[in-house]
């Protein structure tokens, strides 16, 4: 990824749109294979990073078909260390997604900088990593990318990044020859040979992160991209070389990297695993990272918060055209919004990130070569801009073209797509595969998370219940984790869609059902009534809200207590549209730091329509 020098963000340039979809447009975030990533707020502030599809993958019909099924099983995700996918759009000139969004360092960058992480470090890093797969699996889907460029390293923690639209590139004309969208040397011995990739196969690449992050030495040897995929490829013959890594690694890099998938340890397993070597529980970030990395994060989130200003022309003429043409885009923006459409209202740069999450984050692209000059041609949906002039002195705003490599595996036939510098088409999101543990479907329905079933409360029939005839099923058990908010802000949830919308302020809780808040008296507020259920049918749901109803609010010191809202609490609702609500709540996940913080809530809803 090319970003501003010495920041996580880089001006507009004169081509770039100002607007999209009612998202105003405020910086550049990077670019590479598969489109170019801005930076831009929701309505309510919450910055996120938005992903623009290049127009060769959006020109094709197959890519939008896919691009929306695999999205689409992207947003089921909910968990820790994830960065989510909060909207997308498939039918404009030119696909568009967009993610929740927090600076931070991806790993590769770590790494190349920093050199190669604390033992420790590294187990808390490997630990959430496999947490965050958990939530990914159970949804449904395999990551299928997982590389130190894919690992977002924040204050907060870590986080998995691009999961969502790789998979949708597989069909295109850039790979309907047999081409294996990835990054051979972070690749599975499966994946390199072109078989079919399930759940384990992002267990191997995390023995081999694990691997680099800890030493910075590949189990598989030096050399290209190529090379070590073909090693990779040939592992039953040419075993990873595991000495001289750390003796408490040993066991965690055995466990991953072994060539039969149905051997490799599970994610709850290597969870374990990583806290008990980790020597503390791995949501304890006080101090994680070594200090030069941690100031450089800290560095960066203060940078995001003052965006650079759009790279303007020099001509008196052109100039004044280019800032006409990005205020038309502002007006347009607010007006979106105003409309009621889920877009931003012309927040601007001063709104600031306080999210806990990373944006869609492109791999680095360092070693590309230049763009050609002169820009792209622009969309149906973006005016054409005057033409370009130079850009102001110290600012260099060549960026990466979509250069493509085809490397050939040796004895095995499979066709890898390589951006220049080997690294795999580092742009896109990687999969978000609709996968079971022992096959792969594609175009199948969305499924409901693996674990539902199991952690599912007991049911009892209401004997004064209406007839369960009366309760259509819209949805069940849909995953949804109700974070503390950060300070002064508010988490409002919407039952109805359900959705999640962090980060908002007083007064935009609308047709919204609760709101967990930071301001005044911080806590939990029910904007509907909501009662204690002991099981789950519907009938039983809706005698509790009319029996057992809880009080309007549980204040922060309640919820830090722990003993109105538990595992296995079965919370329900008449919502704002007059469907019955379920929220189940599956785990409960304490937050450190000072002034008893408020814990996190990780459920599954259910909704019913009646009558």
């Amino acid at each position: 990824m090319i970003i501003g020098t010495g920041s996580v963000l880089a001006p507009l340039e004169p081509h770039d749109p100002r607007e999209t979809a009612g998202y105003r447009l405020i910086a550049r975030i990077g670019e590479g294979g598969m489109g170019t990533v801005y930076l831009s707020h929701t309505r309510g502030g919450q910055p996120v990073a938005l992903k623009l599809i290049r127009r060769e993958f959006g020109q094709d019909p197959d890519f939008r078909g896919r691009f929306e099924q695999e999205v689409r099983a992207a947003r089921r995700v909910q968990g820790y260390h994830l960065v989510p996918v909060l909207d997308h759009d498939t039918t404009g000139p030119l696909p568009w997604l967009a993610s929740e969004f927090v600076p931070g360092l991806s790993l590769h960058d770590a790494l190349s900088a920093y050199g190669p992480l604390p033992l420790a470090a590294v187990f808390q890093l490997i630990g959430c990593t496999a947490r965050a797969l958990g939530s990914i699996h159970a949804a449904g889907v395999v990551h299928r990318d997982l590389k130190p460029a894919n690992l977002l390293l924040g204050a907060a923690g870590p986080y998995v990044i691009d999961f969502g639209i790789a998979r949708a590139a597989d069909g295109t004309q850039l790979t309907r020859t047999g081409g294996v969208i990835g990054t051979p040397q972070y690749m599975s011995p499966e994946h390199a040979l072109g078989a079919e990739t399930t759940t384990a196969s992002d267990l191997f690449a995390v023995g081999l992160i694990a691997a680099v992050a800890a030493t910075g030495r590949h189990p598989y040897g030096e050399g290209g991209a190529t090379a070590i995929g073909v090693r990779i490829a040939n592992t039953d013959r040419l075993p990873p070389d595991l000495n001289g890594y750390p003796a408490e690694l040993r066991p965690l890099l055995e466990r991953c990297l072994t060539p039969d998938p149905a051997e490799r340890i599970g994610t709850d397993e290597l969870a374990a695993m990583c806290e008990l070597f980790a020597g503390q529980p791995l949501n304890d970030f006080d101090g994680w990272l070594p200090e030069p990395l941690g100031l450089e994060i800290a560095r960066r989130v203060r940078a995001a918060e003052n965006p650079p200003a759009p790279t303007v022309l020099d001509s008196g003429g052109a100039g004044g055209a280019g800032a006409g043409a990005a205020a038309g885009a502002g007006a347009a923006a607010a007006a979106a919004a105003a409309a009621g459409g889920f877009g931003p209202a012309g927040t601007g740069a001063g709104t600031g990130v306080s999210g806990a999450f990373a944006g869609v984050h492109d791999a680095d692209t360092a070693f590309a070569p230049p763009r050609p000059a002169g820009p792209p041609r622009p969309s149906a949906a973006t005016p054409a801009p005057p033409a370009p002039a130079p850009a102001p002195k110290g600012f260099r705003g060549g960026l990466v073209a979509a250069s493509l490599v085809v490397a050939v595996l040796a004895g095995a036939g499979t066709v890898w797509l390589l951006d220049e510098d080997g690294s795999g088409d580092d742009a896109k999101a990687p999969a978000a595969r609709q996968e079971n543990p022992a096959a792969s479907v594609s175009g199948s329905p969305d499924p409901a998370p693996a674990s539902s079933a199991s952690s599912a409360p007991k049911t009892s029939p209401s004997a004064s219940a209406p007839p369960k005839a009366a309760y259509t099923v819209v949805f069940q058990d849909k995953p949804l984790t109700l974070r503390a908010p950060s300070s002064s802000t508010g988490t409002h949830v919407d039952l109805d869609a359900p959705k999640v919308v962090p980060n908002g302020r007083i007064g935009e809780d609308k047709e919204m059902e609760l709101t967990y808040h930071d301001w005044s008296d911080a806590g939990l507020v029910f904007l509907t009534a909501t009662g204690k259920s002991p099981g789950s049918t519907p009938e039983e749901c809706k005698d509790a809200v009319g029996t057992n109803a809880l009080t309007s609010k549980l204040t922060k010191d309640q919820l830090h207590e722990g003993k109105e809202l538990t595992k296995g609490t079965v919370l329900c609702t008449v919502t704002s549209d007059g469907n019955l609500a379920m929220l189940r709540i599956t785990e409960v996940v304490p937050n450190k730091g000072n002034f008893r913080p408020a814990p996190d809530y990780v459920t599954a809803v259910t909704l019913w329509k009646t009558g």
